[in-house]
């Protein structure tokens, strides 16, 4: 078990006093793994109990209509930490590792003069040392990571030393974050720290506290349920503390999940599909952005804005970006945050193709790690982390596209579904008078469908160039 050096409430006292040292704001990303849209008390849950996120949502800009850039995990995260589509870096589906070649948020903010850390979640490439893929290597001077999910009492990696945490999973990401983002305040540069849970992914073990309030509901979903409650009352304390460490004002705290709702236990709310799947209630996501220095009240927003623009929206409001940047798929959310758009300026596309995941089990591999290093010895990195740069030999072609594609340009989405063989299917879909999806209008209006599908063409062949090594060659 790892020994913090002193409690939460210490730290605080201690640097309570200090002054808010940074121009350029804090930044805090928070991230649920399979939270879908529905899965908050503030979107209309029956049974939910997430006071903390309603008092966020309540209090800063909230999203109602974010997307995660893919349906699974890891490529959403690829997409968070660069901006960009992961297909483009071969981040298909959970368990690929990112490619050494991209530019990270964290690189990017490092250089600007951020201190960085990650916690929680990394499910990116390894966390062993030996990792080409590991947090380290991706821009996190300060790392405590998981390769995938986690549960209570997680064994995880500092720094690529297994170490054994004690208590309710979120709790322990959380009480990590703030024991380091206590000792960055007392230091004058800026701090970007990324919180991501583990929860509520399945297996769910809620701890007692946390289904208590559903005992009325089957054990399945006390524990999914709970788990969510967990992660509410960590997300609480990380919020609460901002305060009295003297720097909520200048601190953004923008709070995300992965991809959208789990089959059974999870709620879409009134959006079609599930997890995995490329329909809105596979995407949409619950969102919340607090930063009191720039958003002073309160307010919602149906504009789509999508995980990709979390990097760029941070950039610009750092003022920083990289010497050779490849192309982004995210926008700046900037007027958005001001209040003076009201309009996403280009379309946003999707891609889940048909390349299957990765298995990555979090809780054998740390156990496996944590063993070895007993012994005196050390492990390293998994065939995938270590293959991580390479690129696609022979190239991928730019003229299929298997699995499911879209492109939404406004109110308008466009499905295009590529079976196995190679029969195309196109579906439309006008998300404002149907945010359902139950009426394909793609027979009827066959003009709006070729327009979009050109957009969509053009960029599924940028993906593949991107994807095929074209940016890296760039530089």
């Amino acid at each position: 078990m790892t020994t913090r050096p002193a409690p939460l409430t210490v730290l605080i006292l201690l640097v309570v006093a200090l002054p808010v040292a940074a121009e350029k704001p804090n930044i805090i990303l928070v991230m649920a793994d399979d939270q879908g849209w529905g899965d908050m008390a503030y979107n209309g849950h029956p049974l939910l109990k997430t006071p903390h996120f309603d008092r966020a949502a309540a209090t800063g800009l909230r999203f109602d209509r974010f997307y995660a850039a893919a349906p699974v995990c890891s490529p959403t995260r690829a997409s968070v930490l660069t901006g960009r589509h992961p297909n483009r870096m071969g981040v298909f589906k959970w368990g690929y590792p990112m490619r050494p070649q991209e530019s990270t948020l964290a690189e990017v903010l490092k250089a600007a003069g951020y201190a960085t850390a990650h916690f929680g979640k990394w499910h990116l490439g390894s966390v062993r040392r030996g990792s080409p893929a590991h947090p380290g290597h991706n821009g996190f001077d300060h790392w405590l990571s998981a390769p995938n999910f986690f549960d209570n009492n997680p064994i995880l990696s500092l720094q690529g030393k297994a170490v054994q945490e004690s208590g309710e999973s979120s709790m322990v990401t959380v009480d990590a974050a703030l024991e380091w983002i206590g000792g960055e305040v007392k230091r004058p540069a800026p701090f970007l720290a990324v919180v991501w849970f583990g929860s509520p992914h399945s297996p769910h073990r809620a701890i007692d506290r946390d289904r208590k309030p559903y005992r009325d509901q089957p054990k399945s979903k006390q524990n999914f349920l709970g788990e969510v409650t967990g992660m509410d009352r960590a997300f609480g304390e990380l919020r609460d503390a901002l305060g009295p460490l003297g720097i909520r004002d200048n601190t953004i705290l923008w709070y995300c999940s992965d991809n959208g709702a789990l089959p059974r236990v999870g709620s879409a709310g009134p959006f079609r599909g599930r997890k995995g799947q490329v329909y809105d209630g596979g995407l949409l996501v619950p969102s919340i952005l607090e930063w009191p220095a720039r958003i002073k009240a309160p307010r919602r927003t149906s504009v789509r804005c999508n995980t990709c623009d979390i990097y760029p929206t941070l950039l610009e409001i750092v003022g920083t970006n990289p010497p050779h940047q490849p192309r982004l798929d995210g926008v700046s959310l900037v007027g958005l945050i001001d209040a003076t758009t009201v309009t996403r300026p280009r379309p946003m596309g999707f891609w889940n193709t048909r390349d299957r995941g990765i298995s990555t089990p979090s809780a054998k591999w740390m156990g496996e790690l944590l063993a070895a290093q007993k012994q005196g010895q050390d492990l390293p990195p998994h065939v995938s982390s270590r293959q991580a740069g390479q690129l696609p030999r022979p190239p991928r072609p730019d003229d299929r596209f298997s699995g499911h594609a879209a492109w939404i340009d406004g109110h308008w989405k466009l499905h295009r579904i590529e079976g196995k063989d190679g029969k195309l299917r196109w579906e439309l879909y006008d998300l404002a008078e149907d945010p359902s999806e139950k009426t394909n209008v793609a027979t009827t209006k066959p003009e709006r469908v070729q327009k979009l599908r050109e957009g969509l063409d053009r960029w599924l062949k940028s993906v593949v160039n991107s994807l095929n090594g074209a940016d890296y060659a760039r530089r």
